[in-house]
């Protein structure tokens, strides 16, 4: 007889709740929050098939390499679309939630989330360690010079190696405290500007051995960043069965809310990765203001910008974007820039 584990991840501890397939009970419990340990208890248990699932979260990478590696194949489900199920429950408990995703499990009532490859996670780690450190440096160079104001200095547009010498040039003739204090701050910037650098060459390391990649960058408007964001967030283009559909994924799509003669679109959903989002807006902002070469994407995107201006052009090119790069996954084939219809 089939099983069906329901497990409601937390940071220390797992519950778990056993159904069969009439959707009895056969066994709750709770495990310490580690793969193999959880492993070893359903082994305790002595059944001979077993469906496993639990919620997306930041854990998911983690119990899901290591149930493979017991040869446990586990469901992770979208927390999400989840959430409204395990809300029936006036109750909310962690047994209670096990319960529930060992229900949904069994009627097939959830969302099933791809999860990343190892190297998609990788990769995602030292494209978000960078950011964070440029978020940093951000915060301290606009903190220098908010105190700069104060003593009536006004720097310039200044580079991120240049600032610490230009900020001390006109600290020359200041008191003692002010100098000790914001050399303190621009000691932290520099070694910020530097660390960097080192996750810039690494990127751009990764980057030059990727052929898809590669390919991503002979779009106008796609850098290193982008391209390489893109990657990272997409992995497998299979999982989409029509590219309109990496758009929505992405939340760059509106929301729709139809109920018998009712019919609204709201704005755009806002339900995918927001660094990516964030590239690709910035994308068609250099497709429609600084690209020169003429490409049928960007004919597109002007006639939007006429119409309702540049910031939801921008956005309406982001998402065709998003479409190009996946259809150029799929097909290994470079960005097309078409030819211009004869007057």
């Amino acid at each position: 007889m089939k099983h069906y584990i329901g497990l409601d991840v937390s940071m220390k501890r797992t519950f778990i709740c056993v159904l069969n397939e009439e959707g009895k009970i056969v066994h709750e419990g709770s495990e310490k929050t580690d793969p193999h340990l959880i492993a070893d208890y359903f082994k305790k248990l002595g059944l001979q098939e077993i469906v496993v699932g639990f919620e997306s979260g930041s854990l998911s990478h983690y119990l899901v390499i290591g149930f493979r590696e017991r040869a446990i194949d586990p469901t992770c489900m979208d927390a999400r679309a989840l959430s409204p199920i395990l809300a029936l429950k006036i109750n909310k408990t962690d047994k209670n939630d096990a319960r529930g995703i060992a229900e949904a499990l069994r009627s097939n009532m959830y969302t099933r989330v791809h999860c990343k490859p190892q190297e998609s996670v990788e990769r995602a780690i030292l494209l978000v360690s960078r950011r964070a450190l440029i978020h940093q440096q951000t915060n301290l160079k606009n903190t220098v010079r908010g105190l700069l104001k104060t003593h009536g200095i006004r720097l310039g547009s200044v580079g991120a190696k240049r600032f610490s010498s230009t900020v001390m040039k006109h600290l020359e003739n200041h008191e003692e405290i002010i100098k000790f204090s914001i050399t303190a701050l621009l000691s932290t910037f520099d070694h910020l500007v530097k660390e960097i650098e080192k996750l810039d060459q690494k990127m751009l390391e990764i980057v030059r051995k990727d052929e898809e990649v590669q390919r991503l960058m002979t779009i106008p408007g796609i850098g290193p960043v982008t391209a390489l964001t893109y990657k990272t967030e997409i992995f497998d283009p299979t999982r989409f069965k029509d590219s309109k559909s990496v758009g929505a994924y992405l939340g760059m799509t509106p929301t729709q809310y139809a109920s018998g003669e009712v019919q609204r679109q709201g704005k755009v959903s806002k339900c995918g990765s927001n660094e990516l989002r964030s590239l690709l807006v910035e994308a068609g902002v250099v497709i429609l203001t600084r690209s020169k070469k003429w490409s049928k994407l960007k004919a597109w995107g002007l006639k939007i910008m006429r119409k309702k201006g540049l910031k939801k052009a921008a956005l309406a090119v982001g998402r065709k974007l998003s479409v190009i790069m996946h259809r150029m996954m799929s097909e290994k084939k470079e960005f097309i820039y078409g030819e211009p219809k004869a007057a």
